[in-house]
């Protein structure tokens, strides 16, 4: 079942992690969905909701920038903000290559990371708004005649 509100996914193997950004998240009203490993969430995740990915790099077994990479061999253009404790220059041209939206160092402040959440959610709503009406667009065009088109 698909529905137009939002989800914020946060992947990170720190539990208390997760739950602070759950609460920073939920409390403006966003549903957040979290998951202390990238396997986890890939085998949870509905690309059918409209949202955003949080996503730490340093994680143990698949790391941030392998899921990145993952969900894009999958076919899956989520936006993406990298959050980590241990980020340097090449590290961040790296994740933003891989299409990252954004690359926040931790510590961050609640703000810095509430307005990248957005801009990540209302560049996917445009998106997925876009596509649909090219589908509507090529689904009219199949119903025309060959004179018509």
């Amino acid at each position: 079942m698909e529905t137009d509100s939002p989800v914020v996914f946060i992947v990170d193997d720190d539990e208390a992690i997760c739950e602070s950004l759950r609460l920073l998240i939920g409390d403006i009203g966003l549903e957040v969905r979290t998951f202390t490993s990238a396997r986890e969430f890939l085998e949870k995740y509905d690309s059918s909701r409209p949202g955003c990915l949080v996503l730490d790099v340093r994680m143990s077994g698949m790391s941030g920038l392998e899921l990145q990479s993952r969900l894009r061999e999958l076919g899956h253009s989520i936006p993406t903000i990298i959050i980590t404790g241990h980020g340097d220059v090449p590290m961040a041209v790296e994740a933003m290559k891989a299409g990252a939206m954004d690359f926040i160092e931790k510590p961050f402040r609640d703000q810095v990371l509430l307005d990248s959440i957005q801009k990540a959610i209302d560049l996917d709503l445009r998106i997925r708004r876009q596509h649909k009406e090219r589908q509507d667009v090529q689904a009219r065009i199949q119903h025309l005649t060959q004179r018509e088109r």
